[in-house]
């Protein structure tokens, strides 16, 4: 079940896409029971479910456990796909257990040491196997934070940023992360034990229109689409990513829509697209510098 364009638009906008509950409760419970016997961030001890960094990751997990049911789940192989290609890599992967009232908290931070200007990423598969309640510290995460290149944990400091959520969703629920998207654990006040899977998975061919194109014509405009000469509200491409996030102000949000259609040109392998003719007045001879 592979993504469709606008789907690819809001990752492209947001940096993540959610999947409530696509999960069965058998794969949630084989999952859960698998958990423990993982490494968790402190330990690293060898296991059948902890691969080696560059194993191709169809040969990752044994095809009856539950991480490897979960990955085959349609909405969640046909995301991955369509983002990192057919054959993607293990690069790592985590087990993330908050016990009841825990009060340790990661500092907000991305999962790269520096990122270049290459538009290639890499994606995150968080997977929640079981509930997680309002009261119970899901995940936080910035949207739209994922273009915005930084060190690691040099945003560690930023407590609160204004359109952060903390994920709060049933059983069997996942989020796919940009590499780059900025997010923290949060401590778990609650009565019940929080356990998260993370593992983040590297492309190995181009990643240009992995996913179904048979939409394409009609949801991407012409190049010189143009905001304020078309006015045109429908929900295309260009409207995606032109979404403005509550963190990013009106003089940098024009920065950020610049980023968004470099990487759409790479995905799209369209190098003309573009979003109220922010490029094309840089790509012209005697262009803006």
């Amino acid at each position: 079940m592979k993504l469709r364009t606008l789907d690819m638009a809001r990752f492209v906008a947001d940096g993540y896409l959610r999947f409530d509950g696509v999960v069965p409760e058998d794969i949630n419970a084989a999952a859960l029971a698998e958990l423990p016997t993982m490494p968790l961030p402190a330990g690293f001890e060898p296991s059948a479910l902890t691969p080696a960094s560059g194993t191709p990751l169809r040969e990752c997990y044994p095809p009856e456990s539950g991480i490897a049911r979960m990955l085959a789940v349609p909405e969640v192989a046909g995301a991955i796909e369509s983002l990192v290609g057919p054959d993607p890599v293990f690069d790592h992967s985590a087990v993330h257990h908050n016990p009841a009232g825990s009060t340790g908290v990661q500092g907000l931070h991305a999962d790269a040491v520096i990122d270049t200007a290459d538009p290639t990423f890499d994606i995150q598969v968080f997977y929640f196997p079981h509930a997680v309640e309002a009261d119970a510290g899901g995940t936080r995460f910035v949207p739209g934070s994922h273009l915005r290149r930084v060190h690691e944990n040099s945003v560690s400091r930023y407590q609160h940023i204004d359109g952060e959520q903390r994920f709060i969703g049933p059983a069997g629920s996942v989020l796919i992360f940009h590499h780059g998207l900025w997010h923290a654990g949060q401590a778990n006040p609650s009565a019940d034990d929080r356990w998260m899977f993370k593992v983040r998975l590297n492309p190995t061919a181009p990643q240009v229109r992995r996913w179904d194109t048979s939409d394409y014509d009609t949801v991407c405009p012409p190049s010189n689409d143009h905001l304020f000469a078309t006015m045109e509200l429908a929900d295309t491409v260009a409207n995606r990513l032109r979404s403005l996030h509550p963190w990013c102000h009106s003089g940098e949000y024009r920065l950020e829509v610049i980023q968004r259609v470099h990487l759409w040109r790479y995905l799209s392998g369209d190098h003309s697209f573009d979003v109220d003719w922010y490029l094309t007045r840089l790509d012209r001879p005697g262009g803006e510098t």
